[in-house]
C-alpha cells in the first residue's frame, strides 16, 4: 500500500513540475540587466545589432529544431514593425559559433530570444518559442523606453 502512495506522490509532483515548465516555455519576461559592456556591445555590433534600433537577438544552432519556429516568428514581427515605421533589427547568433556572447547573456537553453533597446540594454527575454503577440509587445515596449532614443 505504501508503494502505491509513493507512486501517486511522485506522479503528482511530476505533473505539477511539468505544468510549471510548460507555462514558462515561450513566455516573454521583462528584464533590465543594464547596458552592454564595451566588449558585449562590440560583439553585438559585429553580429549585426544597430545602435539606436531595437534589436531582437535570438540564439540558435543548426541542430536546434524549435529555432526554425523562432526564426519565422521573429521575421514576421520584425517585418511587420519595420513596415509600420519602427527601427527594428533581427540578429540571429549561432550559439556554437559564438559561445562567449551566449555566456554573456546567460543562455542556458535553445532557443532563447532577447529584446534589446536602442542602447543595447536587455529589456525582455524568452526561452522557447515566443508568440508573435508577446514578442511584438516586448519590441514596442523597448522602442518606447527613453533609453532607445
Amino acid at each position: 500500500m505504501s508503494a502505491v502512495v509513493v507512486l501517486l506522490l511522485v506522479l503528482t509532483l511530476a505533473t505539477v513540475v511539468g505544468l510549471w515548465v510548460r507555462r514558462r516555455e515561450g513566455a516573454v519576461r521583462t528584464s533590465d540587466r543594464g547596458g552592454a559592456s564595451g566588449s558585449r556591445a562590440y560583439a553585438l555590433r559585429a553580429a549585426g545589432a544597430t545602435d539606436g534600433a531595437v534589436t531582437v537577438l535570438h540564439f540558435s544552432a543548426t541542430w536546434c529544431g524549435p529555432c526554425a519556429a523562432v526564426r519565422r516568428v521573429v521575421s514576421a514581427v520584425v517585418t511587420d514593425l519595420e513596415s509600420a515605421g519602427h527601427r527594428v533589427s533581427d540578429v540571429e547568433v549561432d550559439m556554437d559559433e559564438n559561445p562567449q556572447l551566449a555566456r554573456d547573456f546567460g543562455v542556458m537553453s535553445l532557443p532563447t530570444t532577447f529584446v534589446l533597446d536602442g542602447a543595447m540594454r536587455e529589456r525582455s527575454r524568452a526561452s522557447g518559442v515566443p508568440s508573435s503577440k508577446d514578442l511584438r509587445a516586448a519590441v514596442l515596449s523597448a522602442s518606447d523606453s527613453p533609453s532607445s532614443e
